[in-house]
């Protein structure tokens, strides 16, 4: 729910208990009054002979048992009164709020930090949340270098799985990592509704530029945006790590809330409760308001204890100092120290300059200067992998640099003739491509030679970098076609089984086959 349907629904149920306000104000005006009958000593004492006179308890202090009691008489007051902003959810009305799933689907999301991956356990939590939200209209978007829709708002929870168990990495027509270009489609899917709608974004990570634009979008739209972050802060040397710090800083921003993924479904059940409580209060009065005041039991109970036993002024500090002096916690004070000081790419520059690459990369917040630090580190996949999250020609120039050091050449020259077809006389592209293109050639040279000498091959794995093409054969056969009559297929079983198999199309080849006449559309 927005800030302003907050205020605007906010009422109390029971205001007659609005009479106990009179306890704190009287306990208030009651230690003024003695503090003041104090002072009329003061033309009468010298001072310095006051001062060694006076008890020193819990005067002049701000948490003394007077404050301290006047407070929780003020909130026991406010349960009392029993705040309320929403309603109940009622049987008899749909809940008009909408949810958009925007999914990352970059190359990031192929770590295996998570098992089987990350994409994958990202697309298991939303199948989860879908079989909370029978009956609930819910759109799915997918972005990575570009943003596609894959299927406007529906209530129909069978095709949506159907194309969630088509997402892949491999059908996206662009590399990178741009979750800003999804927000337009969230506008389009939406349209004139004047509902608030739920956006939930799971991903790894996202860009300063990123959060810049959801802030304001969020800003400007009665939507609240939920966040999971998919993945571990492990660095494997090849996939980046998840950016928990950057995520919480967007949900933050943007007013909405962040939650880390679990093994179980604990995730989804916070998720779906957020979801469930941002819907649009009817005007049906029959329809019960919730009483939101129980919460503040909760520091109710701590004020009674710290009041109730005598120096707890004094056991509060130490406690306090206790929990800061935790060994654990040392580093994490120690940031937190840098943080108020300087920004994390200034810590990042002072780690840059120092040689510690690594540890510069993990305090960048800027992908360009992530990729950089990456770079010098010689850890070029995660270069490369932050380098394809800007959108800019050096840095996909800088990307090309690092997959060639990686030894993927073969993407690293298709980056190349990108860049050489948008500005033919970008000369370090050229003579960069140059010698990579004479690698492949030499390693499809060998792979002949190999070939003809019967001495095979190595098979790459999924993992390992495509150097290049590879020796080709070509062989030629002969196969024979089976027609067959419709007859035929109505007759027998097996065969009509088959047929049906062959005929239907594969999902992720058709989401393949859309983005990209969608991208070459906006283009």
């Amino acid at each position: 729910m927005s800030l302003e349907a907050l205020i605007g629904n906010f009422h109390f149920l029971r205001p007659a208990w609005s009479l106990l306000l009179v306890l704190p104000a009287a306990a208030l005006y009651l230690q003024w009054r003695r503090e003041r009958h104090d002072s009329s000593w003061d033309d009468i004492i010298a001072p310095h002979l006051l001062d060694a006179l006076r008890l020193r308890q819990f005067r002049h202090r701000l948490l003394s048992p007077p404050t301290v009691a006047a407070l929780l008489m003020l909130l026991m007051a406010i349960v009392a009164m029993g705040p309320s902003w929403r309603q109940q959810p009622s049987p008899l009305t749909r809940d008009e709020a909408a949810l958009v799933v925007l999914l990352d689907t970059s190359q990031s999301m192929q770590a295996t930090d998570v098992q089987p991956s990350r994409l994958v356990r990202g697309r298991q939590k939303i199948a989860d949340l879908l079989e909370r939200r029978v009956g609930s209209r819910t759109a799915l978007v997918v972005y990575a270098g570009s943003a596609h829709t894959v299927l406007d708002l529906t209530d129909d929870v069978d095709i949506l799985w159907q194309y969630l168990a088509a997402l892949d990495s491999d059908i996206m027509p662009r590399r990178g990592k741009f979750a800003e270009y999804a927000l337009p489609l969230v506008d389009r899917i939406v349209g004139d509704s004047t509902a608030p709608t739920t956006v939930l974004l799971l991903t790894d990570g996202v860009s300063d530029s990123s959060a810049a634009v959801f802030e304001q979008w969020f800003d400007e739209r009665p939507h609240q945006l939920l966040v999971l972050g998919v993945g571990t802060e492990t660095v494997d040397g090849k996939h980046a790590p998840l950016e928990t710090r950057a995520l919480q800083s967007l949900a933050r921003s943007a007013g909405g809330r962040y939650f880390d993924l679990t093994v179980d479904d604990s995730d989804v059940r916070g998720i779906a409760r957020r979801i469930d409580a941002h819907y649009v209060v009817t005007e049906d009065s029959a329809v019960p308001w919730l009483d939101s005041g129980y919460g503040l039991v909760f520091p109710c109970l701590a004020l009674f204890l710290l009041w109730f036993r005598r120096g707890w002024t004094l056991q509060w500090c130490l406690l306090v100092c206790l929990g800061l002096g935790d060994p654990q916690s040392a580093r994490a004070e120690s940031n937190a120290f840098l943080d108020l000081w300087l920004t994390p790419d200034q810590q990042g520059a002072l780690l840059m300059r120092r040689g510690d690459y690594e540890s510069a990369a993990n305090r960048f917040s800027d992908p360009f200067r992530k990729g950089l630090a990456y770079y010098y580190a010689e850890q070029f996949d995660l270069a490369a992998e932050y380098f394809a999250r800007v959108d800019s020609a050096a840095a996909r120039f800088n990307q090309a640099n690092a997959l060639a050091h990686g030894e993927h050449y073969l993407r690293a020259v298709a980056i190349y003739e990108s860049l050489l077809m948008e500005d033919p006389g970008n000369r370090a592209a050229e003579h960069n491509r140059r010698i990579v293109q004479e690698l492949i050639d030499a390693i499809n040279m060998m792979s002949e030679s190999q070939a003809d000498e019967g001495l095979g091959s190595k098979e790459l794995g999924d993992d390992e970098p495509r150097r290049a093409d590879g020796a080709e054969r070509v062989t030629m056969t002969t196969e024979q076609l089976e027609q067959l009559t419709a007859e035929d297929i109505l007759q027998d079983e097996k065969v009509s089984e088959m047929w049906m198999r062959s005929v239907q199309r594969d999902p992720s080849h058709f989401l393949s086959v859309k983005f990209g006449m969608q991208l070459e559309r906006e283009r």
